[in-house]
């Protein structure tokens, strides 16, 4: 055979029979990406955009929250794929804005891109075990619609809330040992957002009511003229304006200037006024109430309407015309100052939804010849009134220990939420029994954010002037102005002792003495009598170690110095756990800056040395059970 047909002929042999070739290393598979569709976020970003750090930083884990939900409708998993590369460098790149790491903990930030973190929940199915079908049933009912009505909304959003509290925050029945309060509080949005919301997550209305991410309609071109045509026009006509005005008497013009000032003032009154208002208008998607309409609810304020009153002014009960009861609380003396205040306390209360906080209903803003300027704040009618009611109102008072437990835990998740659920976190700065109210569950509500305030992450406190009532203050804040959330944590100790023992926080006694309620229990725990604190004969009192550990968790939370308070979500672990830790320390309390000469000498000679203070600096309490001595003096 010529070698012309050999060549066709040993193509097709290595064709059919190739040649092994040496084993190469095979190449490394790219690392997925991040499967987050940033693209959805375009319409929530338009301008105005947040010029501080804090808000920064709340837009953004907000966005976060409505791109897991995305990404939960597309995969059915809360969490992104293992090993898939950041999405945080894509996420600072879609933002129009910088996020600086004193201000949002970009590793937390990172950590929440990664997992929102609520246990061993990670899918779908994970949620569904979980959260058993009459809840998720709840929540389909309830966000199954369009949520731009505030009452639609405010309905889904609480059973969202009540899924959360019972069945993935920490202390409910199933949940995981590890829950954390804030990933908890996201999951039920997130999984309502991709299953429930029959728009989507990305839906404007659906992801305001879920999210609080204002899509921003995109800002029009302008047309006719230029502006520096206007602004020819108006400077020409101001300069005719002014030379006729020279040109007139001394008279006129001494008029002219006078009523120009008025004008101005006026004008100045006006706008600080419009701009508080205008911001609520931006701020919220709540119902705004004629004033005719809540006149006709309270029957025209009267004095029987009244339930409550406050140095803000009155609250009335009042019946819509839908009939629907209602709490109105309407403030006084309103002037350009109380607007902003009151624009403030809308903002605050109508950015948190949680089953233990109010819930706001609507809003008032009106003026009239006879009333002048009336602002006025609407919220669901609390029949049960306030715990301040129960434990201080005619006669005494007779909750049952079960009942008392119940309201204490839910002031706990109240508080927890506002501190580590809300973003940026939120000091209520005004914890006391009044402002506690009890639905017709006996449901604790916390109530009236007038003096709440924003605590940016990163910041330790807030230094600023004080306010808040007498017997409630935590030391640091009534003497230096300086507020923390252990601020709301030494407030929130103080209910609970008046809860447990049915005595008031604080009370003169006439001639320099008063009573205060924490030193008083204080007295008990540090002596072995930690029961005594308990109201003497309560109906139904609960078993002797649970009290014990209530009344240990008050005098805790109520501790003077500000480190050895622990956070609400400690205290609100305690509370829920089924035993109390053993031995629960409580570090020894310095003496009172009122205190008497016998106080001081019977404290030294306690020390053992006659000093004051040990060199440590202070002594630890250890408390294991009634009948324990108090421990040695010890450094800690």
């Amino acid at each position: 055979m010529s070698s012309p047909h050999l060549l066709p002929l040993l193509l097709s042999a290595l064709l059919l029979c190739p040649i092994p070739l040496r084993s190469q290393p095979a190449a490394p598979s790219p690392t997925p990406q991040c499967s987050l569709n940033f693209s959805a976020l375009g319409p929530f970003l338009a301008p105005p955009l947040p010029a501080d750090d804090a808000s920064r930083c709340g837009l953004a884990t907000q966005a976060v929250a409505l791109l897991l939900s995305l990404h939960l409708a597309a995969t059915s998993s809360f969490v992104l794929p293992a090993g898939a590369a950041s999405c945080l460098s894509p996420l600072r790149a879609a933002l129009p804005f910088p996020l600086p790491p004193s201000a949002c903990g970009l590793a937390g930030l990172d950590a929440l891109l990664a997992a929102p973190g609520c246990g061993n929940v990670s899918t779908l199915a994970d949620f569904d075990a979980r959260v058993p079908p009459a809840s998720r049933q709840d929540i389909g009912a309830s966000c199954d619609r369009d949520l731009s009505a505030v009452p639609d909304c405010t309905a889904c959003t609480t059973a969202l809330s009540k899924a959360a509290a019972a069945y993935l925050l920490p202390g409910s029945p199933n949940a995981g040992s590890n829950n954390s309060v804030t990933g908890c509080v996201q999951y039920p949005p997130i999984y309502a957002g991709a299953r429930a919301s029959p728009r989507g997550p990305a839906d404007p209305a659906t992801a305001y009511c879920l999210f609080l991410l204002k899509a921003n309609p995109p800002q029009s071109g302008s047309s006719g003229a230029a502006p520096w045509v206007y602004g020819v026009a108006f400077g020409s006509l101001a300069a005719v304006l002014l030379l006729a005005a020279a040109a007139g008497s001394c008279y006129v013009v001494r008029r002219r200037r006078a009523r120009a000032a008025g004008a101005a003032l006026a004008a100045d009154t006006r706008s600080k006024r419009s701009q508080a208002m205008e911001s609520i208008s931006a701020s919220t998607t709540l119902v705004k109430f004629t004033y005719d309409e809540i006149k006709a609810a309270t029957d025209g304020f009267s004095r029987e309407s009244i339930i409550g009153r406050g140095g803000f002014g009155n609250v009335y009960r009042g019946v819509l015309r839908d009939g629907a009861e209602v709490a109105v609380k309407r403030f006084k003396n309103c002037s350009a100052a109380g607007d902003a205040a009151f624009a403030h306390e809308v903002e605050v209360v109508a950015s948190v939804r949680h089953v233990n906080l109010v819930a706001l209903r609507g809003y008032c803003i009106a003026t009239t010849e006879r009333e002048g300027h009336q602002r006025m704040i609407i919220c669901d009618l609390m029949h049960n009134g306030s715990l301040h009611d129960h434990l201080f109102g005619a006669g005494e008072c007779q909750m049952a220990w079960p009942l008392r437990q119940r309201i204490a835990v839910g002031m706990a998740r109240g508080l927890a939420y506002l501190h580590r659920g809300a973003q940026p976190a939120i000091i209520h700065r005004d914890i006391k029994a009044s402002n506690i109210l009890l639905d017709d569950e006996f449901e604790a509500k916390v109530a009236d954010f007038g003096l709440a305030k924003f605590a940016p992450e990163g910041m330790t406190h807030v230094s600023t002037r004080v306010a808040g009532t007498l017997g409630y203050v935590a030391p640091e804040y009534a003497l230096y102005g300086q507020l923390t959330e252990k601020s709301d944590v030494y407030s929130f100790g103080v209910v609970l002792l008046e809860l447990l023992s049915g005595k008031r926080a604080f009370i003169s006694l006439g001639e320099g003495q008063s009573f205060v309620l924490t030193d008083w229990a204080w007295s008990l725990v540090r002596r072995g009598r930690t029961v005594e604190v308990i109201q003497e004969g309560m109906v139904e009192p609960g078993p002797n170690e649970v009290m014990e550990k209530y009344v240990l968790v008050g005098a805790l939370c109520t501790h003077p110095q500000l480190h050895a308070r622990p956070t609400m979500e400690q205290a609100l672990k305690i509370l829920e756990a089924d035993s109390a830790p053993s031995p629960l320390i409580i570090p020894e309390r310095p003496i009172p800056v009122v205190a008497n000469l016998a106080e001081i000498e019977r404290s030294a000679s306690s020390s053992g040395s006659g000093q004051l203070f040990s060199p440590s600096g202070f002594r630890s309490f250890i408390h294991a059970n009634e009948d324990a001595a108090l421990a040695s003096p010890n450094e800690t």
